[in-house]
């Protein structure tokens, strides 16, 4: 497998792969996107790359993509769309400013399902973290996705938000090296 770090003007050229890698990899449950989500993310990358800190990796089996990462700066003010607002409420505002504005977000993880186990995922997500000086990365991602959940547990990373039991929704890791990781509250 080859993982490149690849800078914003060169990832649009693999667009139509990048949404082939994005409907195989959230297709399956517990994500369970259909082709108009896959073409909404498709859409959206074209803006996507034009966000500060924005950052790509791309995972090659041979000529062939199987699978990508892609993180930016979280702004100031903490976004309010799509689930940044679940995030704000879970940490509060005044950690949600402290933790998460200004760090490395890691928006999007995926890699084909034939490809996983074998590395890709955290050589990917290495390579959208490798140059975050400060140690401040994050991510949200579904409770609703157990084996996502453990891969990034298993890499080093704090859950910081923890709804109720049975609660489905999503919950902040922050990365391994993140300087609040400690001040994370833990799961009762």
């Amino acid at each position: 497998m080859d993982i490149r770090a690849v800078p914003a003007d060169a990832l649009l050229p693999y667009g139509a792969a990048l949404r082939s890698v994005y409907a195989d990899a959230f297709r399956p449950p517990p994500w369970n996107e259909d082709e108009e989500q896959a073409a909404a993310f498709a859409a959206r990358l074209a803006s996507d790359v034009r966000r500060p800190g924005f950052t790509a990796a791309l995972a090659f089996d041979g000529p062939s993509l199987v699978g990508f990462a892609t993180a930016w700066t979280t702004p100031t003010p903490f976004p309010a769309d799509r689930c940044y607002p679940q995030a704000a409420v879970a940490l509060g505002r005044s950690r949600t400013e402290e933790w998460l504005c200004g760090a490395r977000e890691i928006d999007e993880i995926a890699v084909r399902p034939a490809a996983r186990g074998s590395g890709i995922g955290a050589g990917l997500l290495e390579a959208v973290t490798a140059d975050v000086t400060d140690g401040r990365a994050w991510l949200l991602t579904s409770l609703r996705a157990a084996r996502t959940v453990s891969f990034y547990r298993h890499r080093g990373w704090t859950q910081a938000t923890h709804p109720a039991p049975e609660g489905e929704g999503v919950a902040v890791f922050l990365g391994p090296r993140h300087p609040a990781r400690a001040l994370a509250a833990q799961p009762l």
